[in-house]
């Protein structure tokens, strides 16, 4: 999500507004505005009733942070100078390139767009690793997908007569791994197309 403003709806509403304490109705509205506005005053941050990048990042939302033509800002600046580039803070056609080009060498969809999973691979940009971590155990559900492996492995024997037998614990992990490969993809997908 790039930035979200008051008319809009959705689930990166709620989760702001869940963010911000007030009624996560997922519509934002003058007491999202009116709390957002608070926050950025209170923050130092540019006091304008907009959640992006920069505010995203100041409240830990960082699944909610995309980097695109045209966002201007500190977390843009900070991008750019990881990237090696010039960093003036505005989005531009130069660091468009270079974001694909990175995403290119990091095996990622060269979108040219920094999503969080691009801006955890990127050199100080921490705080972004652990949001991407969580999320492969949300969204690809390994965890939960691993007992009932165990579970049916163990119930299921292959055939003595069958080398190519592929048992219903080997297709859970396979699809398991598949998922979790996909999730930086799915997420992204999930959130750009509420938008």
């Amino acid at each position: 999500m790039a930035m979200l403003r008051r008319g809009l709806t959705g689930e990166p509403v709620r989760i702001l507004q869940e963010h911000l304490g007030v009624t996560a109705d997922g519509i934002f509205g003058a007491a999202t505005d009116a709390a957002l506005r608070q926050y950025q005053t209170d923050n130092g941050l540019s006091v304008d009733g907009i959640a992006g990048p920069d505010t995203f990042t100041a409240m830990g939302l960082h699944e909610l942070v995309l980097l695109h033509k045209p966002i201007r800002g500190g977390l843009v600046k900070r991008m750019q100078e990881a990237l090696g580039i010039d960093a003036d803070g505005k989005f531009g056609p130069a660091t468009e390139a270079a974001v694909r080009a990175f995403q290119e060498t990091e095996g990622l969809e060269a979108t040219g767009e920094a999503g969080p999973e691009t801006l955890a691979r990127l050199p100080g940009f921490e705080e972004f690793v652990e949001k991407v971590e969580a999320s492969i155990v949300t969204e690809g559900t390994p965890v939960v997908e691993s007992a009932a492996v165990a579970t049916i492995a163990a119930e299921e024997a292959p055939p003595e007569d069958d080398p190519g037998f592929v048992s219903r614990a080997q297709t859970m992990v396979r699809d398991a791994e598949e998922a979790v490969s996909n999730v930086g993809k799915s997420i992204w997908s999930t959130v750009k197309s509420i938008f």
